[in-house]
């Protein structure tokens, strides 16, 4: 392969690359459309030249067969008077007014098929311009609901790796630390109340024992604490009385045997 072969293919691929990238599906599409339509107006004009050229054709055609027809009742009419020679002129008139006529029906003919063929073809094209713009609606719109979930798909994918997530997480942590600390705290105010109230609670057990000690070397009254720990001995001393007498008694008895 020579090196001008092989530029040129390159130079081909390059270009075949740059159109497939600047291809826009949306344009394209209108553009086909916007073709079709001219290439359906080049048609119509085509359409009503063919069905013109078929009616002045047939208004030759039927021109020509009256002229043939009157040259024949001319004939008749000089054969009639007897005028064989003006007869014969007026047949020969009417030869070539017929050969005409026969011609001009052949043309009528093909035109006439040239026509019926042209209308199909622009009802085909009238019905595939019809179908294209229903399609180019469908296309456009599966374009537009790809194009956006790519758009989603590319921004679920920058959130995944940015550093957006990452703040997420970093803050997450953060708010995870100051929940911790925040229940630290709370316990250790708890511990430091109830350590305060039972210094408080064992001080005044201490405190009403100070009082007692006070009171009875003062002589005076004392607090209802030393009130219910005299009665206790008040009674501790009547029971052991009782039991003294009891044992007197015993003692008695055995005395008097």
């Amino acid at each position: 392969m020579g090196l001008f072969d092989r530029l040129s293919r390159v130079v081909r691929a390059n270009l075949n690359d740059m159109v497939s990238k600047a291809e826009d599906p949306e344009k394209i599409l209108e553009q086909a459309i916007i073709d079709m339509q001219e290439d359906l107006v080049q048609l119509r004009q085509a359409v009503a030249r063919a069905i013109a050229t078929q009616k002045r054709t047939e208004q030759q055609y039927n021109k020509n067969q009256s002229e043939a027809n009157n040259w024949h009742q001319r004939a008749q009419l000089a054969l009639q008077k007897g005028d064989e020679n003006l007869a014969r002129e007026a047949l020969s008139r009417k030869k070539t007014t017929s050969e005409a006529a026969t011609t001009l029906k052949t043309q009528l003919d093909q035109q006439s098929t040239q026509v019926d063929t042209l209308k199909r073809n622009l009802i085909a094209l009238e019905g595939k311009i019809s179908e294209a713009k229903t399609k180019k609606d469908m296309l456009k719109a599966r374009v537009s609901a790809a194009k956006a979930n790519e758009q989603l798909q590319s921004t679920i994918g920058r959130l995944g790796t940015s550093s957006a997530m990452g703040a997420f997480e970093r803050m997450e942590e953060k708010v995870l630390e100051i929940e911790a600390r925040s229940q630290a705290i709370g316990e250790l105010a708890g511990n430091d109340l109830e350590s305060q109230f039972a210094m408080l609670e064992s001080g005044s057990d201490v405190d009403d024992e100070l009082a007692a000690m006070k009171a009875q070397l003062a002589g005076g009254s004392v607090s209802q604490p030393v009130l219910e720990a005299a009665s206790e001995e008040k009674t501790s001393s009547s029971s052991k009385s009782a039991v003294d007498d009891e044992l007197e008694q015993l003692r008695k008895q055995i005395d008097s045997l």
